[in-house]
């Protein structure tokens, strides 16, 4: 089932979603359902989540080979990747502004859940219609 998105509302700092109440970010801190069917509707684009996906691994590829080595510089050059990936994807791809400008820690952790519905076979990397998700 998907969830509707109200664009008026995600104008004011607010997630709809088809089966919650409205929720003001800055104000509530929404149920990390609710953010992440927001998360998916702003990610409809393959294109994008492919750039999500592998921007994700580069920044856990960073964290192992941080983790291996001992060295601090493989996480920032991971993250740095990763969100360069990301960016791409939003700017050229989305025409939308990263949620993570509006909401890390949520985004942050919607990006990784995303990341694990793909490697599940729940988010499609080729059309979103074959989501499984909502």
């Amino acid at each position: 089932m998907k969830h509707e998105v109200d664009n008026k509302s995600l104008r004011t700092s607010e997630i709809t979603s088809e089966n919650t109440p409205v929720y003001n970010i800055i104000t509530t801190k929404p149920t990390n359902k609710s953010f992440y069917s927001f998360y998916l509707e702003e990610h409809q684009n393959v294109i994008s989540r492919r750039l999500h996906f592998a921007g994700s691994s580069f920044g856990l590829i960073g964290l192992a080979t941080a983790l291996k080595t001992g060295k601090v510089s493989p996480v920032f050059k991971g993250i740095a990747a990763g969100y360069a990936c990301a960016w791409v994807g939003h700017f050229f791809f989305e025409k939308n502004k990263p949620a993570t400008f509006k909401y890390p820690v949520q985004s942050f952790v919607s990006d990784f859940r995303m990341y694990a519905d793909i490697l599940r076979g729940n988010v499609s990397l080729k059309d979103s219609k074959f989501d499984k998700v909502s």
